[in-house]
């Protein structure tokens, strides 16, 4: 499901310009065309597309995630792409292992998606932190289903408050976890980061940037395609194994259409919420791609 690139300026010249023998990364907010474009540079220089979005790892979701079609994957090959168990975790560290050996195999990697954290730890490191026990994951859980958001960031210190999304409640989940699990702040970890996969240097880096109105009505037209092409029914399969503790629960639109399933919510209201967590969501994308990745090249869509 994957957006339309016909109206990206210039996308014969894009493909021009991309060297075919370096790494493409390929970011931008959620339904900017991202996908369409890494298809669009394989078919016409060869590559393998490789999923950096945290959520389309997971097998439960295709439609819900706008992973791509299997008319599409087969039009050229793709990687880590529902390779993952509704109920299993994973994080960023998961994903560097997964990816690593698809970066020295035979096919040019096209890396895209549109989780941040993802590309700024391919291309700059990750700190290899301790992993957060059960218990204090239950722990954690329970003070941000109680507490609340703003009583989890006021427990952070103030180098890694000021380096995280905090409006993202997994982020700040992870950082409260890497608190309370190792007495060292988030920040003072990533300070002790090691070395890249992928420098940035070595790579094609490109970033889409849509309107901010075009990218709304995208929004909007591609839940709307998702509904009609079966999202409720998907969800319905996923209720057995549903946790919202789980990463695959963090899926925009899951909780909303997870909720009127079970009666809490009328269908046209869960529609609505899920929409506008789409929006904010890609708000969100577009302020965390400014502040981090400014050195890529930056591409203009509608």
């Amino acid at each position: 499901m994957s957006a339309n690139i016909d109206r990206i300026a210039n996308l014969d010249r894009i493909i021009a310009n991309t060297d075919p023998a370096r790494p493409v990364l390929i970011a931008g907010p959620t339904a900017s065309g991202k996908s369409a474009l890494a298809l669009a540079i394989a078919q016409a220089q060869g590559g393998v597309i490789v999923n950096a979005d945290a959520l389309q790892v997971f097998a439960c979701w295709n439609i819900l995630t706008a992973r791509p079609s299997a008319a599409e994957m087969a039009r050229a090959p793709h990687r880590l792409y529902g390779h993952v168990g509704q109920a299993a975790p994973y994080s960023v560290g998961h994903w560097l292992r997964d990816v690593a050996p698809l970066l020295t195999g035979p096919d040019r990697p096209i890396i895209v998606g549109g989780t941040g954290l993802y590309f700024t730890a391919l291309t700059t490191g990750l700190a290899e932190i301790p992993p957060t026990p059960p218990d204090l994951r239950a722990e954690a859980d329970q003070r941000l289903l109680k507490a609340g958001l703003a009583a989890m960031i006021a427990d952070l210190d103030p180098a890694t408050a000021a380096r995280i999304d905090l409006q993202n409640p997994a982020r700040v989940q992870r950082a409260w976890e890497v608190w309370r699990a190792t007495g060292r702040g988030l920040a003072d970890w990533q300070a002790d980061t090691g070395a890249p996969l992928l420098p940035l240097a070595r790579a094609t880096a490109l970033v889409l940037s849509p309107a901010r109105d075009w990218l709304a009505a995208r929004i909007d037209a591609r839940f709307d395609a998702m509904m009609a092409a079966g999202a409720l029914d998907e969800v319905r399969a996923a209720l057995p194994g549903w946790n919202p503790a789980h990463p695959s629960a963090r899926a925009i639109g899951a909780a909303d259409l997870v909720a009127h399933l079970r009666g809490d919510l009328e269908l046209g209201h869960a529609i609505a919420r899920a929409k506008a967590a789409s929006r904010q969501y890609a708000k969100r994308q577009r302020t965390w791609a400014r502040s981090k990745l400014a050195d890529w090249t930056w591409i203009d869509a509608p």
